[in-house]
């Protein structure tokens, strides 16, 4: 038993420290951190000049209250629906979420795009440096990188 314990501690420790898990990580930590950055940006930056535009809407209190006993209670804002124990549809939140979530979606496509445009560069730089030709091994001419058959000795390669 101690022994089969052991044994996948080992193996959770080699994983645990392998690159890729370590990246991971990061990348979690990272992306939840620029989630915040995004979610602020939609509350405190977007959304109140797009509410004023639409005629002083706070977006936060947009919401739809469930009849309780077929009756519709109204409140002066969302917090006091939530407090008084009413049934809320809370659509303007999800609005911000909505938008939040386009904007990740957004940046996140940036962010491959730019990588995407690193990669294809260095794969051209790659395949520049890369040698077009090779020496014969029997008669030391110059040929193509693909050539199976010498063209001046006809040496198979």
């Amino acid at each position: 038993m101690f022994k089969t314990c052991k044994r996948w501690a080992d193996e959770f420790k080699a994983f645990a420290v392998r690159g890729n898990v370590i990246d991971m990580a990061v990348g979690i930590i990272i992306g939840a951190a620029f989630g915040k950055v995004v979610d602020s940006v939609v509350k405190d930056i977007i959304m109140p000049p797009l509410g004023w535009l639409m005629g002083k809407v706070d977006f936060t209190n947009l919401y739809l209250t469930l009849p309780v006993d077929g009756k519709f209670e109204q409140y002066p804002s969302l917090e006091a629906a939530q407090a008084a124990g009413a049934v809320t549809i809370n659509y303007g939140l999800f609005i911000n979420t909505i938008i939040s979530f386009l904007m990740v979606a957004f940046a996140v496509f940036l962010l491959i795009k730019f990588i995407n445009k690193l990669k294809a560069a260095a794969d051209k730089e790659a395949a520049e440096v890369a040698p077009a030709t090779k020496v014969c091994p029997k008669c030391y001419s110059e040929i193509n990188i693909n050539a199976t058959k010498c063209p001046h000795c006809t040496s198979d390669l």
